[in-house]
């Protein structure tokens, strides 16, 4: 019974008890020799802003309409005009590694998520098991404990394979990491139409619809909820869609917008979009665009069929973009109609890394008829299969995903893609923060620095919530972002996040006040997945791989290699990643080749066990 009215009064007042206050009342031998107490009630400010975290997938830097791209997103324009466009923001290249820095404020190594929780590719070293540990609590559980409720919906990506069976254990879902409803899927990728469903502690059945609309309405239905039992009370929602990482499926009400708006092809699109983001302000006005880059053919160069079969792929796309858009308005405009929305403060990171690259040169309309998942396809082979199958594109019946080059198209005016550690394409991505009531300028462009460890620290200064030093009794590990606050009301503030590593599968950069060394490694993803053709025979060396210098104070994009003009600056950034390698957990470098190979011990375990 005591339990039954402690519950009742917690949800009632709608706040949490702090249970690490230590006991303060008197306990004598009878009642009148002692003195009752009761732990203070954690309770947020009065008119303390719900949060909201927005986190989409794949998306490219130059896909949006928000950011000069030609794909319709009237949601995020409104947010963005109405709020900040941050144009210097970084995520580390790839779904798992920025997931977990996001959530907990730590770079992803530190955190030990340097690659996936998945058993294939996890490894037995600190950086790498994908294990988050407790020590580095998350934002959800420190809103958690300072009486917000906490909801999260769509992909989590951060729990180990090996617990995501209804047995758990269920430490490391989102429910053991401060999340007190999640409905969404925990790898990182699933089926639109049959996802690997989850709410809260228990896989279930998809229902056959959307699962970008079935996320929606379940954030919807966490907010109609708690509001109408504590009004008063703010809530913490992690908003993070499938979309846009494959499969790419999408009602063709959506897809069929689009239809002949990409017939002139991915040439004149980047051209196009690059010409926007100058008129916006979003790049600088002295910028250029990037060659083509060598494995992508000239627009004007590609048969009939492969022209008309490659725009329908990002016909595709777009609408799945539009349609994620659209579901974002849901959310906004529920909040409105409940008078929520001028005092929500939202965050939208525009993709967890860059466009994708790998839909291979082709395109993807079945894995099975994919060179990636079928080495012995060829890639003409794989193109008259989509060509022939053109029709599925975008159904419940594909695994679409567009070429190459749509991916470099979506990343304009950048170089590279997802995975691309050394590379601004790999990790610069689109930030809007919106929040009108308590931000001022309203439509404005930042252009400070800053990396997904942000946004934790810049949502506890908006708040006013002390980073905690324990949770749940457990110390806390430092907090390696730097809050954004400092620049909501000065567009001129000079960057304060001024040191940040990247390391991806091989691909490494360091960045240091305005100056990034960056090194391509191999044999990397496109290396060993046939993109030259027959795939090259590279030999594994990390001490020769080639370091590039680039001074992104005055080249954004990456163009001019300083390396030869200023071997000093590139040794000295050099140094400072291996320092970071030892103080972050970045040692041993494990590359998609020790993957591939299996030279892991979980992924040899699967190679062994595999039937023959």
């Amino acid at each position: 019974m005591k339990f039954l009215v402690l519950s009742a009064f917690t949800l009632i007042t709608g706040f949490a008890l702090r249970a690490q206050q230590p006991y303060q009342g008197t306990v004598g031998r009878t009642l009148a020799e002692s003195k009752e107490w009761w732990p203070a009630q954690v309770k947020p400010p009065a008119g303390s802003p719900n949060v909201i975290w927005i986190l989409l997938d794949d998306v490219g830097f130059g896909a949006t309409s928000t950011f000069g791209g030609v794909i319709s997103t009237p949601t995020f324009d409104s947010l963005a005009n109405n709020g900040l466009r941050y144009t210097n923001f970084h995520t580390a290249a790839i779904c798992a590694p920025t997931r977990a820095a996001l959530m907990t404020g730590r770079n992803h190594h530190a955190v030990h998520m340097g690659g996936f929780a998945h058993y294939f590719s996890s490894a037995g070293f600190p950086g790498y098991d994908g294990r988050i540990p407790s020590s580095s609590g998350t934002i959800a559980e420190i809103l958690k404990e300072n009486g917000y409720n906490t909801f999260a919906v769509g992909k989590y990506g951060l729990t180990p394979d090996e617990d995501t069976s209804d047995a758990g254990p269920f430490d490391r879902w989102p429910s053991g990491k401060g999340f007190e409803h999640f409905f969404g899927f925990l790898g990182s990728a699933t089926d639109q139409y049959k996802p690997a469903l989850v709410e809260d502690n228990a896989n279930i059945k998809p229902d056959g619809r959307h699962l970008s609309e079935q996320i929606t309405d379940k954030a919807i239905s966490y907010i109609a909820r708690q509001k109408a039992a504590a009004p008063d009370k703010p809530f913490f929602l992690y908003y993070a869609p499938a979309a846009t990482h494959s499969p790419h499926q999408v009602a063709t009400e959506w897809s069929d917008r689009y239809k002949g708006q990409f017939d002139d092809g991915w040439d004149a699109f980047r051209e196009k979009v690059f010409a926007n983001q100058k008129k916006l302000g979003i790049i600088p006005a002295y910028a250029k665009l990037p060659e083509r880059d060598p494995y992508i053919q000239a627009w004007n160069e590609l048969k009939p069929d492969q022209k008309k079969l490659y725009a329908r792929f990002m016909e595709v796309y777009a609408g799945y973009l539009t349609y994620t858009d659209y579901q974002v308005s849901r959310v906004v405009n529920y909040l409105k109609s409940i008078q929520q929305l001028d005092n929500t403060l939202i965050f939208v990171v525009i993709g967890d890394n860059g466009a994708s690259k790998e839909g291979t040169l082709e395109g993807v309309v079945a894995n099975g008829h994919s060179p990636r998942r079928n080495k012995t396809l060829s890639r003409d082979s794989a193109r008259l299969f989509n060509e022939a199958h053109i029709a599925q594109i975008g159904t419940p019946e594909s695994d679409a995903n567009y070429p190459l080059g749509w991916a470099q198209a979506a990343n304009t005016p950048f170089k590279y893609w997802k995975q691309d550690a050394n590379s601004e394409g790999g990790t610069r991505n689109p930030l809007i923060v919106y929040y009108p009531k308590g931000i001022k300028a309203k439509g404005e462009i930042r252009t400070q620095y800053g990396y997904v460890t942000d946004l934790l620290p810049t949502t506890l200064e908006f708040l006013h919530i002390p980073f905690p030093e324990h949770i749940r009794g457990i110390k806390q590990d430092s907090l390696h972002g730097t809050s954004l606050v400092y620049s909501f009301a000065d567009a001129n503030a000079p960057s304060r996040h001024t040191e940040q590593y990247y390391y991806i599968f091989g691909s490494r950069a360091i960045y240091k006040d305005g100056w990034k060394a960056g090194a391509a490694h191999h044999p990397n993803y496109e290396d060993l997945n046939g993109f030259s053709g027959g795939g090259k025979a590279v030999n594994k060396d990390f001490d020769k791989d080639v370091w590039e210098l680039y001074n992104l104070n005055e080249d954004f994009n990456e163009r001019v290699n300083l390396a030869d003009k200023y071997p000093e600056k590139l040794a000295e950034l050099k140094r400072l990643f291996e320092q970071d390698a030892k103080k972050y957990n970045i040692y041993p470098y494990i590359d998609w080749d020790d993957v591939f190979r299996a030279r892991l011990i979980n992924s040899k375990k699967l190679l062994t066990a595999a039937p023959k």
